[in-house]
């Protein structure tokens, strides 16, 4: 690992080249980049969390920590080729100052070649995606609604600014039980003679949990009928609910039960009750099954379609253009202004852009507002 203070975007280019080379490290395994945006507080989580899911997917992680705004303009430094955040590439950099609101210049001739880009925020993510390079310029973006104080009013901002490529791990925690759920219904309607039919049901757990309101869109929508989170008065754990029953015609239900911690009791007509294991997973576990699939994850806009009544989210389009937002100016929030300036990969091992301050190995700081922008194609 080398430690670069006040440092600039070139020598980070240079130093990553050097380790390599010194190590005899290799890129063409490489099956992506992962940008990853952190408060202070979160970046020891963020990494381990970076480095699980890099043991399972080959990737370049460039961490990013914006600093003080107000700070004078600095860029610090690390730098490790097979050390704590795995045996890949990795540079952590923290930005004070305005360079935090040009994160890109720094960041884009540091992404790998030809492969996608990711970017995941363990933080709270602007409200408007598109006000953040970082997320323009990815494939793929990963929020986190439970980081939200209303984890339910991030979700509907999700669901406002949702473009295909978007998710979010509030969806992840469901899969075990999005799982468990479809392999008992599946059983269900093997054993039945007719098409078995839902006539409605309930989720059981914390109203209030965003996971939870995500199963029961999810419910509604492939079920076609009501599904409703009601309160459990007990422990919901991160997946914010602890029984989901399902209404059968004839009569008949479902209801699959966290009855203690890492297991679940399925109970359903006609057989006797099974115990299957639902473990409580880690932040590195739920970030690595996103990286698995780069493609649009299309069962979550429907959920997420169904649970805010927000319409169209598929047909949105897949591309973001980069609006300029300057939180140090009033007049500016909740506002934007269109930049100028495209997304450039090159053909080498480094990509390229057009901003003149990271071309040139200076930090991107004397930028007008009005001058990026940033386009994924």
């Amino acid at each position: 690992m080398t430690t670069l203070w006040d440092t600039t975007g070139t020598a980070i280019v240079n130093e990553l080249a050097r380790q390599r080379h010194t190590g005899g490290a290799a890129i063409s395994g490489l099956a992506l980049t992962l940008i990853v945006i952190a408060d202070e507080a979160n970046v020891a989580e963020a990494e381990e969390a970076a480095a699980t899911a890099a043991a399972q997917h080959p990737c370049r992680i460039l961490l990013v920590v914006r600093r003080q705004v107000d700070a004078p303009p600095r860029l610090d430094a690390e730098v490790l080729v097979g050390g704590r955040l795995g045996p890949a590439e990795a540079v952590v950099m923290r930005m004070y100052g305005r360079l935090g609101l040009h994160a890109e210049s720094v960041v884009v001739p540091l992404l790998a070649a030809d492969v996608p880009v990711v970017t995941w925020w363990h933080a709270p993510p602007p409200e408007m995606l598109a006000t953040d390079a970082l997320a323009v310029l990815a494939d793929r973006r990963i929020t986190d609604c439970a980081l939200a104080d209303d984890p339910l009013a991030a979700l509907w901002t999700r669901a406002d600014d949702y473009a295909p490529g978007d998710t979010d791990l509030a969806w992840t925690r469901s899969t075990l039980w999005r799982s468990i759920l479809t392999s008992t219904l599946d059983a269900a309607a093997a054993r039945s003679a007719e098409p078995l039919r839902l006539r409605g049901g309930r989720i059981e757990g914390d109203p209030r949990n965003a996971t939870a309101a995500l199963v029961a869109g999810w419910l509604r929508w492939r079920c076609g009928c009501a599904i409703d989170v009601v309160s459990s008065g007990r422990p919901a754990g991160s997946s914010g609910l602890t029984a989901v029953t399902l209404h059968l015609d004839r009569d008949e239900e479902i209801r699959v039960s966290a009855d203690r911690p890492g297991r679940a009791v399925i109970v359903q007509p006609g057989r006797a009750d099974t115990t299957v294991p639902l473990p409580e997973r880690g932040l590195g576990d739920l970030l690595g099954e996103e990286l698995r699939r780069l493609d649009p994850d299309e069962p979550y806009g429907q959920a997420l379609e169904t649970a805010t009544g927000r319409t169209g989210l598929a047909g949105r389009p897949r591309t973001r253009q980069h609006i300029w937002v300057d939180p140090t100016q009033p007049a500016t929030r909740g506002k934007g202004t269109p930049g100028q300036h495209e997304r450039n990969r090159g053909s080498g091992d480094e990509a390229t852009t057009s901003d003149p301050a990271a071309a040139g190995g200076g930090t991107a700081t004397d930028r007008d507002p009005g001058e990026p922008e940033l386009v994924r194609r």
